[in-house]
């Protein structure tokens, strides 16, 4: 994990890779669990006999269920001290080049891309690259924006 001392010396990384988080693997209980939580029961991800006749091999971890692991894979990746609040802002470039099969390894890479200065803290913006191992492709692919505020 970089920790950086403050806002200011993480706007000195800008353009530099943070690095990367742990591997995961996502087992179909946890696709079951994130089809329950958002309502998105489709076949290729809950269905072993379906997407395996459809000619994914298996199951599918949804895309949003990828991209959503970027909460917990941030935390590993960078912090920075004094921070006391963090808020997500939102998203841009939001991509799934790959699709990801159920039971699979997955783990981020980040860069930080800015670090723009607002009242009392700063908007960050980190561009986070999903591998699955074994994968040529990206999983996901997503520029994230933050509100950090100071102590």
């Amino acid at each position: 994990m970089k920790v950086f001392a403050s806002l200011e010396e993480l706007a000195g990384a800008e353009g530099e890779d943070l690095g990367h988080s742990d591997w995961l693997t996502v087992g179909q209980d946890r696709v079951q669990w994130f089809a329950d939580a958002t309502g998105d029961h489709h076949w290729i991800h809950l269905d072993e006999e379906r997407a395996t006749a459809a000619g994914y091999g298996g199951t599918l971890v949804h895309g949003f269920l990828t991209l959503a692991l970027i909460a917990d894979f941030m935390q590993q990746i960078y912090r920075v001290d004094g921070v006391e609040l963090v808020l997500n802002y939102g998203l841009d470039r939001v991509r799934f080049p790959a699709p990801v099969p159920s039971g699979s390894r997955i783990r981020a890479q980040a860069s930080l891309l800015r670090v723009e200065p607002v009242a009392a803290g700063a908007k960050v913006t980190v561009r986070y690259t999903m591998e699955a191992e074994g994968i040529a492709k990206p999983a996901c692919l997503a520029d994230h924006h933050t509100m950090q505020f100071a102590e």
